[in-house]
Protein backbone atom coordinates (compact mmCIF):
# COMPACT_ATOMS: atom_id res chain seq x y z
CA UNK A 1 0.00 0.00 0.00
CA UNK A 2 1.44 3.36 -0.68
CA UNK A 3 0.14 6.92 -0.27
CA UNK A 4 0.66 9.23 2.69
CA UNK A 5 1.99 8.35 6.15
CA UNK A 6 1.62 11.88 8.12
CA UNK A 7 0.92 15.33 7.02
CA UNK A 8 2.29 18.77 8.17
CA UNK A 9 0.44 22.48 7.56
CA UNK A 10 2.03 25.96 8.63
CA UNK A 11 0.20 29.09 8.54
CA UNK A 12 2.25 32.31 9.69
CA UNK A 13 1.03 33.77 12.83
CA UNK A 14 -0.22 37.59 11.41
CA UNK A 15 -3.39 37.82 9.78
CA UNK A 16 -4.25 40.63 7.18
CA UNK A 17 -8.02 41.94 7.74
CA UNK A 18 -8.90 42.52 4.03
CA UNK A 19 -11.16 45.55 4.84
CA UNK A 20 -8.08 47.16 6.43
CA UNK A 21 -7.00 47.66 2.34
CA UNK A 22 -9.86 49.93 1.59
CA UNK A 23 -9.73 51.30 4.31
CA UNK A 24 -6.04 52.70 3.51
CA UNK A 25 -6.10 52.71 0.12
CA UNK A 26 -10.15 53.57 -0.48
CA UNK A 27 -9.82 50.78 -2.83
CA UNK A 28 -9.40 46.83 -3.08
CA UNK A 29 -9.69 44.88 0.39
CA UNK A 30 -12.79 42.66 0.57
CA UNK A 31 -13.94 40.53 3.44
CA UNK A 32 -12.38 37.95 5.43
CA UNK A 33 -8.43 38.19 6.65
CA UNK A 34 -5.13 36.43 4.46
CA UNK A 35 -2.29 35.10 6.24
CA UNK A 36 0.68 37.32 6.26
CA UNK A 37 4.30 36.05 6.55
CA UNK A 38 6.71 37.77 8.65
CA UNK A 39 9.50 40.10 8.07
CA UNK A 40 12.05 37.28 8.84
CA UNK A 41 9.76 34.53 6.73
CA UNK A 42 10.28 32.66 3.14
CA UNK A 43 8.75 30.43 1.53
CA UNK A 44 11.98 28.16 2.60
CA UNK A 45 11.64 29.01 6.47
CA UNK A 46 7.83 28.04 5.78
CA UNK A 47 8.59 25.19 4.38
CA UNK A 48 10.76 24.10 7.24
CA UNK A 49 8.49 24.55 9.68
CA UNK A 50 5.81 22.09 7.66
CA UNK A 51 8.31 19.65 7.24
CA UNK A 52 8.89 19.65 11.22
CA UNK A 53 5.26 19.14 11.89
CA UNK A 54 5.02 16.42 9.21
CA UNK A 55 7.93 14.26 10.06
CA UNK A 56 6.90 14.84 14.05
CA UNK A 57 3.40 12.45 13.22
CA UNK A 58 5.87 9.91 11.12
CA UNK A 59 6.59 7.06 13.35
CA UNK A 60 10.42 5.76 12.19
CA UNK A 61 10.08 8.09 8.75
CA UNK A 62 13.59 8.43 7.07
CA UNK A 63 12.55 10.09 3.62
CA UNK A 64 14.63 8.61 0.13
CA UNK A 65 14.37 12.07 -0.84
CA UNK A 66 13.03 15.63 -0.10
CA UNK A 67 11.26 17.71 -2.66
CA UNK A 68 10.78 21.37 -2.47
CA UNK A 69 7.96 22.75 -4.52
CA UNK A 70 7.41 26.68 -4.88
CA UNK A 71 6.39 29.81 -7.38
CA UNK A 72 8.57 31.87 -4.90
CA UNK A 73 11.78 31.04 -4.19
CA UNK A 74 14.29 32.69 -2.29
CA UNK A 75 17.38 31.91 -4.25
CA UNK A 76 17.53 31.53 -8.32
CA UNK A 77 20.39 29.09 -9.78
CA UNK A 78 21.11 28.19 -5.83
CA UNK A 79 18.58 25.48 -5.31
CA UNK A 80 16.61 26.46 -1.99
CA UNK A 81 15.63 22.55 -1.21
CA UNK A 82 19.23 21.80 0.90
CA UNK A 83 18.58 24.60 3.19
CA UNK A 84 15.32 23.07 4.08
CA UNK A 85 17.65 19.60 4.15
CA UNK A 86 20.17 20.51 6.59
CA UNK A 87 17.62 22.62 8.84
CA UNK A 88 16.06 19.08 9.15
CA UNK A 89 19.10 17.67 9.41
CA UNK A 90 18.80 14.84 6.81
CA UNK A 91 21.46 12.74 6.13
CA UNK A 92 23.60 13.51 3.65
CA UNK A 93 23.28 10.85 1.11
CA UNK A 94 19.59 12.04 0.93
CA UNK A 95 19.07 14.17 -2.25
CA UNK A 96 16.92 17.52 -1.84
CA UNK A 97 15.67 19.12 -5.32
CA UNK A 98 13.68 22.15 -6.32
CA UNK A 99 10.71 21.80 -8.55
CA UNK A 100 9.80 25.55 -9.03
CA UNK A 101 8.42 28.35 -11.11
CA UNK A 102 4.45 27.46 -11.00
CA UNK A 103 1.99 25.96 -9.09
CA UNK A 104 1.47 22.90 -11.60
CA UNK A 105 5.11 22.35 -11.09
CA UNK A 106 4.17 22.19 -7.39
CA UNK A 107 1.01 19.02 -7.72
CA UNK A 108 3.09 17.60 -10.52
CA UNK A 109 6.08 16.61 -7.01
CA UNK A 110 3.18 15.01 -5.60
CA UNK A 111 1.96 13.18 -7.96
CA UNK A 112 5.64 12.04 -8.79
CA UNK A 113 6.10 10.91 -5.30
CA UNK A 114 2.81 9.19 -5.10
CA UNK A 115 3.77 7.68 -8.11
CA UNK A 116 6.91 5.91 -8.35
CA UNK A 117 8.73 4.01 -5.04
CA UNK A 118 10.88 5.22 -1.95
CA UNK A 119 10.19 7.00 0.85
CA UNK A 120 9.97 10.78 -0.22
CA UNK A 121 9.19 14.25 1.83
CA UNK A 122 7.00 16.51 -0.24
CA UNK A 123 7.17 19.82 0.64
CA UNK A 124 5.09 22.93 -0.99
CA UNK A 125 5.49 26.74 -0.06
CA UNK A 126 4.11 30.09 -1.71
CA UNK A 127 3.93 33.60 -0.77
CA UNK A 128 1.89 35.51 -2.67
CA UNK A 129 0.49 39.07 -3.36
CA UNK A 130 -0.08 41.59 -5.90
CA UNK A 131 0.48 45.46 -6.43
CA UNK A 132 -1.08 47.38 -3.34
CA UNK A 133 -5.24 47.59 -3.72
CA UNK A 134 -5.11 44.53 -6.16
CA UNK A 135 -7.42 41.62 -6.12
CA UNK A 136 -4.38 39.35 -5.86
CA UNK A 137 -2.86 40.95 -2.70
CA UNK A 138 -6.15 40.84 -0.77
CA UNK A 139 -7.19 37.48 -2.26
CA UNK A 140 -3.43 35.56 -2.33
CA UNK A 141 -2.23 34.08 1.17
CA UNK A 142 1.07 32.76 2.19
CA UNK A 143 1.22 28.84 3.48
CA UNK A 144 3.18 25.63 3.14
CA UNK A 145 2.47 21.98 3.51
CA UNK A 146 4.72 18.97 3.75
CA UNK A 147 3.90 15.19 3.70
CA UNK A 148 5.61 12.11 3.99
CA UNK A 149 5.10 9.28 1.37
CA UNK A 150 5.97 5.80 1.80
CA UNK A 151 4.89 2.20 1.64
CA UNK A 152 3.25 -0.25 4.50
CA UNK A 153 0.51 -0.70 6.92
CA UNK A 154 1.32 3.26 8.76
CA UNK A 155 -0.22 4.54 5.22
CA UNK A 156 -3.32 7.00 6.41
CA UNK A 157 -3.97 8.40 2.45
CA UNK A 158 -3.81 5.43 -0.05
CA UNK A 159 -3.10 6.47 -3.32
CA UNK A 160 -5.37 5.24 -5.56
CA UNK A 161 -4.80 7.22 -9.08
CA UNK A 162 -4.99 10.35 -10.72
CA UNK A 163 -5.24 11.96 -14.07
CA UNK A 164 -4.29 15.56 -15.86
CA UNK A 165 -5.36 17.39 -18.58
CA UNK A 166 -3.09 19.66 -20.08
CA UNK A 167 -4.22 23.15 -21.69
CA UNK A 168 -2.20 25.82 -22.70
CA UNK A 169 -3.47 28.90 -22.45
CA UNK A 170 -2.87 32.16 -20.90
CA UNK A 171 -4.13 32.67 -17.68
CA UNK A 172 -1.81 34.26 -15.37
CA UNK A 173 1.56 34.82 -15.68
CA UNK A 174 4.53 36.17 -13.90
CA UNK A 175 8.01 36.96 -15.37
CA UNK A 176 11.70 36.19 -13.39
CA UNK A 177 12.03 39.53 -11.17
CA UNK A 178 8.44 40.72 -11.33
CA UNK A 179 6.86 41.15 -8.03
CA UNK A 180 3.34 40.38 -8.60
CA UNK A 181 1.41 37.99 -11.48
CA UNK A 182 -0.33 39.28 -14.20
CA UNK A 183 -4.08 37.96 -15.04
CA UNK A 184 -5.43 37.83 -18.51
CA UNK A 185 -9.19 37.82 -17.63
CA UNK A 186 -10.57 35.44 -14.64
CA UNK A 187 -13.95 34.83 -16.58
CA UNK A 188 -12.08 33.57 -19.68
CA UNK A 189 -10.15 30.78 -17.23
CA UNK A 190 -13.06 29.77 -16.14
CA UNK A 191 -14.56 29.00 -19.16
CA UNK A 192 -11.22 26.95 -19.35
CA UNK A 193 -10.66 25.31 -16.81
CA UNK A 194 -14.18 24.20 -15.57
CA UNK A 195 -14.54 21.71 -18.61
CA UNK A 196 -11.11 20.57 -18.69
CA UNK A 197 -11.50 20.06 -14.53
CA UNK A 198 -14.39 17.55 -15.29
CA UNK A 199 -12.67 15.71 -17.67
CA UNK A 200 -9.88 15.06 -15.53
CA UNK A 201 -12.14 14.14 -12.43
CA UNK A 202 -13.84 11.87 -15.09
CA UNK A 203 -11.20 10.12 -15.94
CA UNK A 204 -9.81 9.76 -12.54
CA UNK A 205 -12.80 8.56 -10.96
CA UNK A 206 -12.47 5.77 -14.53
CA UNK A 207 -9.02 5.17 -13.82
CA UNK A 208 -9.63 4.23 -10.03
CA UNK A 209 -12.66 2.20 -10.73
CA UNK A 210 -15.09 4.66 -8.40
CA UNK A 211 -18.27 6.06 -9.32
CA UNK A 212 -17.58 9.06 -7.22
CA UNK A 213 -15.91 9.66 -4.20
CA UNK A 214 -16.72 11.19 -0.04
CA UNK A 215 -14.74 14.48 -0.54
CA UNK A 216 -13.37 16.85 -3.41
CA UNK A 217 -11.11 19.73 -2.54
CA UNK A 218 -10.15 22.31 -5.27
CA UNK A 219 -7.08 24.17 -5.65
CA UNK A 220 -8.12 26.66 -8.05
CA UNK A 221 -6.63 30.76 -9.38
CA UNK A 222 -9.12 32.02 -7.39
CA UNK A 223 -12.26 31.26 -4.69
CA UNK A 224 -14.87 31.89 -7.97
CA UNK A 225 -13.34 29.57 -10.30
CA UNK A 226 -12.84 26.97 -7.45
CA UNK A 227 -16.30 27.02 -6.50
CA UNK A 228 -17.59 27.29 -10.41
CA UNK A 229 -15.24 23.95 -10.78
CA UNK A 230 -16.91 22.13 -7.65
CA UNK A 231 -20.19 23.06 -9.01
CA UNK A 232 -19.82 20.65 -11.94
CA UNK A 233 -18.33 17.63 -10.22
CA UNK A 234 -21.57 16.25 -8.69
CA UNK A 235 -19.77 15.40 -4.93
CA UNK A 236 -22.10 16.28 -1.75
CA UNK A 237 -19.03 17.31 0.28
CA UNK A 238 -16.40 19.52 -0.33
CA UNK A 239 -13.46 20.73 1.62
CA UNK A 240 -13.23 24.64 2.72
CA UNK A 241 -10.87 25.98 0.06
CA UNK A 242 -9.62 28.25 2.93
CA UNK A 243 -9.50 31.50 0.74
CA UNK A 244 -11.79 33.11 3.46
CA UNK A 245 -9.24 32.57 5.84
CA UNK A 246 -6.20 32.19 4.60
CA UNK A 247 -6.18 32.82 1.32
CA UNK A 248 -4.93 31.30 -2.24
CA UNK A 249 -1.84 30.26 -1.56
CA UNK A 250 -0.73 28.83 -4.87
CA UNK A 251 2.02 25.88 -4.85
CA UNK A 252 0.84 25.19 -1.35
CA UNK A 253 -2.69 25.06 -1.95
CA UNK A 254 -3.10 21.50 -3.11
CA UNK A 255 -0.95 19.98 -0.20
CA UNK A 256 -2.90 22.38 1.93
CA UNK A 257 -6.05 21.50 1.17
CA UNK A 258 -5.23 17.57 1.07
CA UNK A 259 -4.27 18.60 4.71
CA UNK A 260 -6.87 20.24 5.53
CA UNK A 261 -9.21 16.81 4.06
CA UNK A 262 -7.32 14.51 6.02
CA UNK A 263 -7.99 16.22 9.23
CA UNK A 264 -11.52 16.05 8.44
CA UNK A 265 -12.19 12.57 6.98
CA UNK A 266 -13.12 9.50 8.96
CA UNK A 267 -11.38 6.40 8.42
CA UNK A 268 -12.54 4.30 4.52
CA UNK A 269 -13.53 7.91 2.78
CA UNK A 270 -12.36 8.76 -0.84
CA UNK A 271 -10.83 11.85 -1.48
CA UNK A 272 -9.81 13.50 -4.44
CA UNK A 273 -7.76 16.62 -4.90
CA UNK A 274 -8.43 18.97 -8.22
CA UNK A 275 -5.96 21.54 -9.30
CA UNK A 276 -6.67 24.14 -11.71
CA UNK A 277 -3.09 25.02 -13.55
CA UNK A 278 -2.63 24.93 -17.11
CA UNK A 279 -5.20 22.58 -17.11
CA UNK A 280 -6.79 20.47 -14.51
CA UNK A 281 -4.88 17.86 -12.07
CA UNK A 282 -6.82 15.33 -9.92
CA UNK A 283 -5.36 12.94 -7.16
CA UNK A 284 -7.87 10.11 -5.60
CA UNK A 285 -6.66 9.02 -2.12
CA UNK A 286 -8.68 6.70 0.33
CA UNK A 287 -8.24 7.35 4.27
CA UNK A 288 -7.18 3.67 6.09
CA UNK A 289 -7.74 2.81 9.18
CA UNK A 290 -4.24 3.79 10.42
CA UNK A 291 -5.86 7.66 10.12
CA UNK A 292 -7.38 7.22 13.22
CA UNK A 293 -4.12 6.66 15.44
CA UNK A 294 -2.83 9.81 13.87
CA UNK A 295 -3.18 13.01 15.66
CA UNK A 296 -1.25 15.65 13.65
CA UNK A 297 1.52 17.62 15.32
CA UNK A 298 -0.40 21.13 14.93
CA UNK A 299 -3.85 21.27 12.75
CA UNK A 300 -5.12 23.25 10.75
CA UNK A 301 -7.72 24.51 12.88
CA UNK A 302 -5.60 25.22 15.99
CA UNK A 303 -3.66 27.62 13.98
CA UNK A 304 -6.37 29.33 12.30
CA UNK A 305 -7.55 30.30 15.98
CA UNK A 306 -4.30 31.50 17.54
CA UNK A 307 -3.29 33.96 14.88
CA UNK A 308 -2.80 37.82 15.48
CA UNK A 309 -3.37 41.18 13.35
CA UNK A 310 -0.73 42.50 11.21
CA UNK A 311 -1.85 46.52 10.15
CA UNK A 312 -1.47 46.99 6.42
CA UNK A 313 1.34 49.77 6.82
CA UNK A 314 3.23 46.72 8.00
CA UNK A 315 2.05 44.42 5.55
CA UNK A 316 3.39 46.73 2.78
CA UNK A 317 6.95 47.56 4.34
CA UNK A 318 6.96 43.67 4.73
CA UNK A 319 6.81 42.98 1.34
CA UNK A 320 9.00 45.77 0.06
CA UNK A 321 6.30 47.69 -1.15
CA UNK A 322 6.56 51.02 0.64
CA UNK A 323 10.42 52.13 2.10
CA UNK A 324 10.04 53.24 6.09
CA UNK A 325 13.23 54.81 7.91
CA UNK A 326 15.05 51.70 9.24
CA UNK A 327 17.29 52.46 12.75
CA UNK A 328 19.90 54.59 12.12
CA UNK A 329 22.79 52.11 12.46
CA UNK A 330 24.66 50.14 9.63
CA UNK A 331 23.37 47.19 7.97
CA UNK A 332 24.69 43.62 8.93
CA UNK A 333 27.42 42.74 6.38
CA UNK A 334 27.08 40.00 4.29
CA UNK A 335 27.34 36.72 6.00
CA UNK A 336 30.41 34.58 5.10
CA UNK A 337 29.52 31.31 2.78
CA UNK A 338 33.19 29.82 4.54
CA UNK A 339 32.22 30.03 7.96
CA UNK A 340 28.36 29.05 7.38
CA UNK A 341 30.02 25.84 5.07
CA UNK A 342 32.27 25.07 8.78
CA UNK A 343 29.10 25.34 11.47
CA UNK A 344 26.10 23.76 9.33
CA UNK A 345 24.71 21.49 11.91
CA UNK A 346 24.87 24.72 14.18
CA UNK A 347 23.34 27.03 12.00
CA UNK A 348 20.93 25.19 10.06
CA UNK A 349 20.01 22.34 12.58
CA UNK A 350 20.68 24.05 15.60
CA UNK A 351 22.43 21.25 17.16
CA UNK A 352 24.36 22.24 20.25
CA UNK A 353 26.81 20.12 22.53
CA UNK A 354 26.52 18.33 25.68
CA UNK A 355 29.50 17.04 28.05
CA UNK A 356 29.09 13.24 28.60
CA UNK A 357 30.55 13.13 31.82
CA UNK A 358 28.81 16.40 33.31
CA UNK A 359 25.64 16.50 31.43
CA UNK A 360 26.21 20.22 30.83
CA UNK A 361 24.91 21.71 27.22
CA UNK A 362 26.87 24.15 25.71
CA UNK A 363 24.89 26.40 22.87
CA UNK A 364 26.64 27.02 20.55
CA UNK A 365 28.74 24.12 20.61
CA UNK A 366 32.00 24.26 21.94
CA UNK A 367 34.76 21.41 21.39
CA UNK A 368 36.91 21.60 25.30
CA UNK A 369 35.22 20.89 28.51
CA UNK A 370 34.25 23.67 30.96
CA UNK A 371 37.01 22.29 33.11
CA UNK A 372 39.56 22.46 30.03
CA UNK A 373 40.95 18.54 31.01
CA UNK A 374 39.03 16.95 27.82
CA UNK A 375 39.04 18.11 24.18
CA UNK A 376 37.01 16.27 21.50
CA UNK A 377 34.40 14.37 23.42
CA UNK A 378 31.47 16.51 23.33
CA UNK A 379 28.56 14.50 21.91
CA UNK A 380 25.94 16.55 19.03
CA UNK A 381 22.27 17.37 20.95
CA UNK A 382 19.60 18.68 18.47
CA UNK A 383 17.60 21.27 20.32
CA UNK A 384 15.22 22.77 17.79
CA UNK A 385 12.57 21.01 19.17
CA UNK A 386 13.17 21.57 22.82
CA UNK A 387 11.53 24.35 24.33
CA UNK A 388 12.79 26.77 26.83
CA UNK A 389 11.80 29.40 29.40
CA UNK A 390 12.66 33.65 29.31
CA UNK A 391 15.41 34.46 32.00
CA UNK A 392 15.32 38.02 31.15
CA UNK A 393 14.91 40.53 28.22
CA UNK A 394 15.10 43.31 26.22
CA UNK A 395 13.80 45.26 24.18
CA UNK A 396 15.89 46.83 21.73
CA UNK A 397 14.93 49.71 19.26
CA UNK A 398 18.48 50.99 18.01
CA UNK A 399 19.71 47.84 16.13
CA UNK A 400 19.20 47.71 12.73
CA UNK A 401 16.11 45.47 11.88
CA UNK A 402 13.78 45.62 9.10
CA UNK A 403 10.64 45.56 11.45
CA UNK A 404 11.85 46.79 14.58
CA UNK A 405 12.03 46.87 17.57
CA UNK A 406 13.87 43.70 18.17
CA UNK A 407 13.56 41.51 21.20
CA UNK A 408 16.13 39.77 22.87
CA UNK A 409 15.63 36.99 25.15
CA UNK A 410 17.83 34.81 27.56
CA UNK A 411 16.36 31.54 27.44
CA UNK A 412 17.02 28.73 29.37
CA UNK A 413 16.45 25.18 27.29
CA UNK A 414 14.40 22.10 29.23
CA UNK A 415 17.44 20.00 30.16
CA UNK A 416 20.28 22.38 30.49
CA UNK A 417 21.70 24.99 27.83
CA UNK A 418 21.50 29.15 27.65
CA UNK A 419 21.26 31.40 24.78
CA UNK A 420 20.46 34.81 24.00
CA UNK A 421 18.07 34.97 21.18
CA UNK A 422 15.36 37.08 19.27
CA UNK A 423 12.37 36.38 19.78
CA UNK A 424 9.47 36.72 16.94
CA UNK A 425 6.34 36.79 15.84
CA UNK A 426 5.83 38.64 19.29
CA UNK A 427 4.04 41.39 20.63
CA UNK A 428 6.28 43.34 22.94
CA UNK A 429 3.61 43.71 25.72
CA UNK A 430 3.31 40.06 25.74
CA UNK A 431 6.79 39.11 26.64
CA UNK A 432 7.49 38.25 30.02
CA UNK A 433 10.60 36.74 32.52
CA UNK A 434 9.16 33.12 32.87
CA UNK A 435 7.22 33.05 29.54
CA UNK A 436 7.39 29.85 27.07
CA UNK A 437 9.23 29.94 23.95
CA UNK A 438 9.46 27.14 21.50
CA UNK A 439 12.32 27.41 18.53
CA UNK A 440 11.50 28.27 15.04
CA UNK A 441 13.40 28.89 11.54
CA UNK A 442 13.70 32.14 10.23
CA UNK A 443 15.89 34.77 8.21
CA UNK A 444 17.70 36.94 10.30
CA UNK A 445 18.58 39.40 7.56
CA UNK A 446 19.56 39.40 3.78
CA UNK A 447 22.32 41.33 2.66
CA UNK A 448 24.21 41.28 -0.95
CA UNK A 449 21.35 39.13 -1.96
CA UNK A 450 22.84 35.80 0.55
CA UNK A 451 20.07 34.92 3.44
CA UNK A 452 21.37 34.69 6.64
CA UNK A 453 19.43 31.85 7.64
CA UNK A 454 19.14 30.31 12.02
CA UNK A 455 16.41 30.19 14.14
CA UNK A 456 14.52 32.66 16.41
CA UNK A 457 11.97 31.79 19.62
CA UNK A 458 8.57 31.75 19.40
CA UNK A 459 5.85 32.55 22.32
CA UNK A 460 4.23 29.60 23.38
CA UNK A 461 0.82 30.78 23.95
CA UNK A 462 -2.25 28.69 25.70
Amino acid sequence: MRGILSWGAYLPYRRLDRSAISAFLGQGGGRGTRTVASFDEDTTTMGVEAARLALAGARGFSPGALIFATAAPAYMDKSNAPAIHAALRLADDVPAFDMGASVGSAVGSLRMALSTSGARLCVAADMRTGLAGSADEANGGDAAAALCIGDGDDVVAEFLGAASVTEEFLDRWRTPGDVRSKVWDDKFSELTYVPAARRAFKNALAACGLETVDMVAVAAPTARIGAAVAGKLGVDRVVDDLTATVGSTGAAQPALLLCHALEQAEPGRTIAIVTCADGAEVLVLRTTAALTAHTPARTISTQLATGAPVTYGRFLSWRGMVDIEPPRRPEPARPSGTAAARTVDWKFGFVGSRDPQTGDVFLPPVRVSADGTRTDEMEPIPMADVRGTIATFTVDRMAYSPSPPIVFAVVDFDGGGRLPIELTDTDVEEVAIGGRVEMTFRRLFTADGIHNYFWKGKMLRG
